[in-house]
């Protein structure tokens, strides 16, 4: 692939997902991470809004909007960009200098007039930010993450102590594994056990170890399509939808805790509530609405609103008894 051909595929990669790593771009396009990384520069000088962040929580990011949409692109204007890349002299070399700024202008924001001169304007690293930790967690320890990625290239099964969530001790098992995987800020390691596809939060793998046998996969399985069916399967899962009435002045703080768990907000009402959704896997989900404490209300189904007046009863009565002893 081409130099400029690869431009435009890395374009398209970034626009196709939130973010991503250097790394995945190489392997995507075939080439090294510098070359990438040098990719990437290009963009930037060409104008178009791309953002990289280095460190743990860092990444490659097309900032949102709609300056950057190959789908604006005419045919002509996307196979001259495929043939000469960013080069307007080699555009022009060609006969294709209208077509190839007529692309960029559609790929670079729309700048508004200002006084400050081009020469006098910030970095974007200056005014943009990334992070992706998630919102209200500590980081938790994590076991040799580059130790266990020099195992896992020796394409062995191996064997795993871990701890299940909400589990006091861990259990051993034998997996297959595909590799890791970071989603939201979290490491996972992506394996079969007894042939079924599983991700097991590295914040929770107690300890592990190679075994002299090739690992074995299901046919035609690799990590990214695991990865992608596992986080199908799993957002796909959620059974049970909540729906409850939250003081309206609460609900930036719910998205930021609850996530794409908050289904569907409505319009502030009279009383300064407004009606929001919340999708659970299972009924016991609806226990983390409780730190929301008289902001929320749960109205329905009606086994979710008689947990949560259970929940709170026993709350009340333990706070209610320890204070007591105290008084006395």
């Amino acid at each position: 692939m081409s130099r400029p051909q690869r431009l435009i595929e890395l374009l398209a990669a970034l626009q196709a997902r939130r973010r991503t790593t250097g790394e995945e771009l190489a392997r995507e396009l075939g080439v090294s991470t510098r070359t990438v990384l040098r990719d990437v520069r290009a963009l930037v000088d060409a104008g178009i809004p791309v953002f990289t962040e280095r460190g743990k929580y860092g990444g490659i990011s097309l900032l949102p909007g709609d300056q950057a949409d190959l789908s604006k692109l005419t045919t002509g204007e996307a196979d001259l960009l495929r043939a000469v890349g960013l080069d307007l002299d080699r555009a022009r070399q060609l006969g294709g200098e209208a077509a190839a700024r007529s692309a960029l202008r559609k790929l670079t924001p729309r700048r508004r007039p200002s006084p400050v001169r081009d020469d006098a304007r910030l970095a974007l690293t200056d005014v943009v930010a990334i992070d992706n930790r998630p919102w209200f967690e500590d980081d938790a320890p994590l076991p040799d993450v580059a130790g266990l990625v020099r195992d896992l290239r020796t394409g062995r099964r191996l064997r795993i102590g871990y701890r299940r969530s909400g589990a006091a001790g861990g259990q051993e098992a034998v997996v297959d594994p595909y590799g890791l995987v970071q989603r939201g800020g979290r490491w996972y390691l992506v394996a079969d056990r007894d042939g079924r596809p599983r991700m097991f939060a590295l914040a929770r793998l107690q300890h592990w170890s190679v075994l002299d046998a090739d690992r074995r996969l299901r046919p035609g399985a690799d990590l990214a399509g695991t990865a992608r069916e596992l986080g199908e399967e799993l957002e796909g899962a959620e059974r049970v939808v909540v729906t409850a009435r939250l003081d309206a002045g609460s609900l930036d703080l719910a998205r930021r805790i609850l996530g794409a768990r908050l289904r569907t907000a409505g319009g502030r009402e009279d009383d300064g509530r407004v009606e929001i959704t919340v999708s659970y896997g299972q009924l016991d989900g609806v226990r983390q609405l409780l730190q929301f404490g008289d902001h929320i209300e749960v109205v329905g189904p009606q086994a979710a609103r008689r947990l949560i007046g259970r929940l709170a009863a026993g709350i009340a009565r333990t706070h209610s008894a320890r204070g007591d002893g105290a008084a006395e």
